[in-house]
């Protein structure tokens, strides 16, 4: 083998740091050319590094030749590392091109060179932080460790730009730039030049594409719309002149709802949640709130649903809520229960069953299912040691210790998992472990328990994996979990706990015990099943006519994809296995995590009383669906959003389209004589709702929320370019005019009432109430858009459809949930609360003005998705008028966009 490199050229750091990993693995000559040498024959232009073979093919990707150095050196592909090589060559090279070239060609410096990669820069930090491991794919350096490195290096190696608040992005940069092989790639690249040795390669690099020649504006861009064939436009219109005629015949309703034979049969579970918890924000995107869009998405197709959850029931946490409460564990499971369900109902989830654990189906079930995994040798007896606390006169559950992780070092690690670093612990490992119920320090003592024998079960599940995963919609995240606890080997887990309130166990000598929540709150499924319909088996060991989607968050992957599975395929008893398995990452709260007891974060009892309605909470968790990686909720973006996305684009739209019908039209949709160009926009409109069922049909919750948005944002465009209150006033054909774009417009809106039911059930049936849309076609949604509101459609009363969110209003909650934070002082909203303001605090807006406007200009360079420009957009024009004030200037009147 040959490599090619250059020096000065930022992509020899990293794959010379490659080789120097796979050293003595092969012969390797490395080789230092020019930067105008063209190695690769066949390529017109130079091109380094490149690793020529010795079967005499090329690879000339930086991030193929390090992978092929990893490989060479042993080391195994997987999904997160995959995850982050896409990161880093769509997100982070174009704002580290831009960077260096600021700096190295245009001698820039400060912000105007940072400014570009600091989100970048903060989503490794976070990512780092989350996972509490010194390497981005584990315990161990990666192939996506060495790509990053050496793409950040040349600007990194320069303290000014490695920010001192991202530590965990500090720490992994200096272990990894500490090590032989990635010192001594850095010296033949940059021959202690530092970043200038870069200069004459960049030098005869093009400008970045996505920085130039773009003229800045605080205007939010139009999109760029497809390119459309003379095929697909004819096919729109011929779909939507066939109108409602089209629409099939509505599915009978069912109750019980059972499967059918020849249909699509969907039954979709949400993670049952403890029952002593209160849901907060995160609980309820990451299991409820995704899973009922899925379930809405469904009844919308068509398909045959059943959507099922419940509350979790059993084990000690019951049993110390009632302690606590002075109450019995049942009545305990049923005050919370009743908490739960209110709380779900008021965000308008549309459980066909909300069941619970403590049932009489749920004991046989579980029951039935141990018999056969012990009459067919996969439960074997052993002695474990666990903690009991003799303050309370008990054994405790793994979740009521506390102690420090012996694999981190987090002083919060619980008995059976800790949160900071994932790895799951036997309770006894912990160190300085406390009772959490009275803080004494329990005692190790020995118990008989059964165990449920992994490893047996291993190859099974390995098969059954085998044919699932290909076509599945399985999520990254939960593929790459399973496969981790496969990688590790399955180890024997124990069922059986010394507890009163659990499922009892039905064996001779462990009668005083109950099953491990962990291994009978997957069971509660089915029994909740059981007790919706006696038929229940239908649903449950049926796997050849039933899809089985499970919503959650990626905690309880390994329960879901791995324990009960297990159990399922040891029982032999046909059961219905997960299909597709979606695990959503972590919601946290502002910058830090949701706390019950501290106060911090909106819980779900309490977000009916903040006045905000559970549609706009529904939207705006779904917006920020942690889908590839935690997200976070914040709530100047919760106002952004409400103000931009719904009450000035989607709202605008709705209420305009209705509001011409009704103010020119006498409330009748008018006659419709479609141009050529109202012919591209419905083929317009049908390109986005097809990619809208794509996406959904992949369970890419938020995504698809997009595709609502954009095509409102066509709406807009479409009626402002047209101009319908204009031409009512003109012309005959003016008049005509006005009435095929009215007519046109009412019509996108009653589909975006369609496809907003999902997301936000509420809104939807309003507009369509508004609209007086017919039954049909609330109910149904195809994958082409039709005339529903023909010439002639008289509709109701119309009226906006949200309401504006105030800083004010938005800063009193602020404060009102965050509890222990330390509190950002609240944003002027007048002029008096600035009127203070001293020289200091003046620059320090000058300075945010300053940078926030450098995010929005590259963001624009960028072409960045239109909503992320809006919602910076609208923090720059919030500094900017801060800034005024504090200068006591008075307030600019905005401009209106200048016509060319």
């Amino acid at each position: 083998m040959r490599l090619f490199v250059s020096e000065g050229a930022p992509g020899s750091l990293p794959v010379l740091a490659a080789a120097g990993r796979a050293q003595g693995r092969e012969e390797l000559l490395i080789s230092t050319v020019g930067p105008e040498e063209c190695v690769v024959p066949f390529l017109t232009r130079p091109k380094v590094p490149v690793l020529q073979l010795d079967s005499g093919n090329y690879l000339f990707s930086t991030s193929a030749i390090c992978r092929y150095f990893f490989l060479l050196s042993g080391w195994e592909q997987d999904d997160l590392t995959n995850q982050w090589l896409e990161w880093e060559a769509t997100e982070l090279q174009p704002a580290l091109s831009a960077a260096l070239y600021y700096l190295v060609v245009q001698g820039k410096k400060g912000e105007d060179v940072l400014g570009p990669v600091r989100r970048a820069l903060t989503h490794i930090d976070h990512s780092l932080s989350r996972r509490s491991c010194p390497f981005l794919a584990g315990e161990t350096e990666s192939l996506a460790d060495i790509v990053l490195w050496g793409a950040l290096y040349p600007l990194l190696q320069d303290p000014a730009y490695l920010p001192e608040e991202l530590g965990a992005l500090h720490s992994w940069f200096q272990t990894l730039s500490s090590q032989e092989p990635c010192q001594r790639a850095a010296e033949t690249v940059l021959k202690q030049q530092g970043v200038l040795a870069l200069r004459p390669y960049l030098q005869k690099q093009p400008l970045p594409t996505s920085f130039e020649g773009r003229a800045v504006s605080n205007e939010p861009e139009e999109e760029e719309l497809a390119t459309l064939s003379e095929e697909e436009i004819a096919m729109a219109v011929t779909a939507w002149e066939k109108g409602l005629g089209s629409l099939p015949p509505l599915r009978p309703q069912q109750n019980p709802v059972l499967p059918v034979a020849g249909e699509r049969n969907v039954l979709i579970t949400s993670a049952l949640p403890y029952v002593n918890n209160v849901p907060h924000l995160g609980n309820i995107i990451g299991c409820v709130l995704s899973a009922d869009v899925f379930a809405r998405y469904s009844r919308l197709r068509q398909w045959n649903t059943l959507y099922l959850c419940g509350t979790d029931e059993y084990g000690t946490a019951t049993e110390t809520k009632a302690m606590e409460e002075g109450l019995t564990p049942q009545e305990i499971c049923d005050k919370y229960h009743a908490i739960h369900a209110n709380i779900y109902r008021w965000f308008n989830i549309s459980f066909d069953i909300f069941g619970r654990t403590t049932t009489p189906q749920q004991t046989k079930i579980t029951q039935d299912i141990f018999q056969r995994l012990l009459t067919r040798g996969f439960v074997f007896q052993d002695t474990v040691e666990q903690l009991r606390c003799e303050h309370c006169a008990r054994f405790l559950a793994d979740r009521f210790v506390e102690g420090v992780c012996p694999f981190c070092g987090y002083e919060e690690a619980r008995g059976d998992q800790c949160d900071k670093c994932g790895k799951l612990i036997n309770a006894i490992e912990l160190k300085k472990p406390q009772c959490k119920v009275c803080r004494s320090c329990p005692v190790v003592k020995s118990s008989q328990h059964l165990f449920l024998d992994l490893p047996k079960l291993e190859k099974r599940l390995e098969e059954w994996l085998g044919k699932t995963l290909p076509g599945s919609d399985w999520t990254p995240n939960a593929r790459f979990i399973i496969r981790s606890w496969l990688r590790d080997g399955l180890k024997p887990r124990c069922i059986t706990r010394d507890l009163k309130w659990g499922t009892p166990v039905p064996l001779e000598g462990f009668e005083d015990k109950v099953f491990y929540v962990w291994f009978d709150a997957t069971i509660g499924y089915v029994s909740i099943t059981a007790n919706y319909t006696d038929q229940w088996e239908r649903w449950w060991k049926n796997p050849e006519q039933v899809n089985l989607y499970q919503f959650m968050a990626k905690d309880n992957v390994p329960f879901h994809g791995l324990v009960f599975p297990c159990s399922a395929l040891g029982a032999e008893d046909n059961y219905t296995l997960v299909n597709h398995l979606i695990a959503t990452e972590y919601l946290n709260y502002e910058d830090g995590k949701f706390s019950k007891s501290r106060g911090v974060g909106v819980f779900g009892d309490m977000a009916q009383d903040t006045g905000i309605p559970a549609d706009i909470w529904r939207f705006y968790l779904l917006y920020i669906r942690p889908e590839g990686q935690d997200s976070a909720f914040s709530w100047t973006d919760m106002l952004l959003k409400n103000n931009s996305e719904l009450l000035n684009n989607l709202g605008n739209f709705i209420n305009r389209a209705g509001m011409f019908v009704s103010k020119f039209f006498g409330g009748c949709v008018p006659e419709m004589v479609l141009t050529p160009d109202d012919r591209r926009l419905l083929a317009h409109v049908t390109l986005e709702l097809q990619h809208y069922h794509q996406l959904l049909e992949k369970v890419r919750i938020r995504e698809a929320l997009r595709s609502i948005l954009t095509i409102s944002r066509h709406g807009n465009q479409y009626i402002q370019v047209n101009e319908p209150w204009k031409r009512i006033k003109g012309s005959e054909a003016d008049r005509q005019r006005a009435g095929t774009v009215t007519g046109l417009a009412v019509n996108i809106a009653a589909l975006l009432s369609v496809m907003l039911q999902p997301y936000m059930p509420t809104v939807s049936a309003t507009i369509q109430a508004q609209l007086q849309l017919p039954a049909p076609a609330c109910s149904i949604l195809l994958t082409n858009f039709l005339c529903t509101l023909p010439a002639g459609h008289q509709i109701g009363t119309v009226s906006p459809l949200f309401q504006k969110l105030e800083n004010d209003q938005i800063e009193s909650l602020r404060q009102r949930f965050g509890g222990g934070q330390a509190k950002a002082p609240p944003k002027p909203a007048v002029v008096e609360a600035m009127a203070t303001a001293g020289p200091q605090q003046i620059q320090v807006l000058t300075d945010e003005v300053t940078k926030q406007g450098n995010i929005v200009r590259e963001l624009k360079a960028q072409k960045a998705d239109k909503n992320q420009v809006a919602a910076e957009v609208a923090k720059l024009l919030d500094l900017k008028k801060q800034l005024a004030l504090a200068e006591g200037k008075p307030l600019e009147t905005p401009k209106g966009k200048k016509k060319k």
